[in-house]
């Protein structure tokens, strides 16, 4: 499972990766714009970045730019265009894009170049472990780190909810990936319904998703949404 950000002002083009990669069990974010994609890449580097060049306000290869000079550009990032030419793609890759996909993508493309993404991706995911892992041992540093328990190494997520994450039958580990994947995204959804009061606009900015997917990822879940408790909380 990786986290990956795509950034395309064509919402069809938009869902449809997402919904590809949530298949392939990704974590997506999605953002229409330059000004959404750098606040999701402020929040967290993602571990691969699907970029649009042709975008209204800032384009694609601008902000490919923005991010090398910040320093930021740290994760693989994969241009996307349709009427791009090859000037432009060659550009993209001087800047520091890993590859180019050319619209209409096809799924075989999509998904090869982003396992290749990824596995690029993989040194730097290591060092993001061990930098938590020492986190870890600041949180609880009277605690030896063979014997504490999760609750022990961090205080970040509320009780309730860490729980549910390190209860052994939250999850039935002898699942297979899909359906285990399944019953902790209903864990996670759940938890989110119930903090923002089934407020979907708040949960799908907490989530990263936009509400027509939300809803959709909901449905599949079969989640019931409590419409009655929806706008209780501001």
């Amino acid at each position: 499972m990786a986290n990956i950000l795509v950034v395309d002002d064509e919402m069809g083009i938009r869902e449809l990766l997402a919904e590809i990669l949530y298949d392939e069990g990704h974590v997506v974010m999605i953002a229409e714009n330059a000004e959404q994609a750098r606040q999701a890449r402020n929040k967290a580097r993602p571990d691969l970045v699907l970029l649009d060049i042709w975008m209204p306000d800032t384009d694609g290869i601008t902000l490919l730019k923005e991010w090398a000079l910040s320093g930021q550009l740290n994760m693989p990032v994969v241009m996307m265009s349709g009427h791009a030419s090859i000037e432009t793609a060659v550009e993209a890759t001087r800047i520091g894009a890993l590859d180019f996909l050319e619209k209409p993508i096809t799924l075989q493309k999509l998904l090869h170049t982003v396992k290749q993404g990824l596995l690029k991706s993989a040194a730097p995911n290591i060092r993001d472990i061990t930098s938590h892992q020492s986190e870890a041992k600041i949180i609880a540093p009277d605690v030896p780190q063979d014997t504490a328990t999760p609750e022990a190494q961090t205080d970040v997520a509320p009780a309730s909810f860490k729980a549910a994450l390190y209860t052994p039958t939250a999850v039935d580990l002898t699942l297979s990936l899909r359906e285990a994947r399944d019953a902790f995204e209903r864990i996670y959804f759940n938890y989110h319904l119930e903090q923002e009061h089934a407020n979907i606009t708040h949960v799908a900015e907490k989530t990263g998703l936009e509400r027509t997917h939300l809803y959709r990822k909901l449905k599949q879940l079969n989640i019931p949404i409590n419409k009655s408790s929806r706008g209780n909380k501001t």
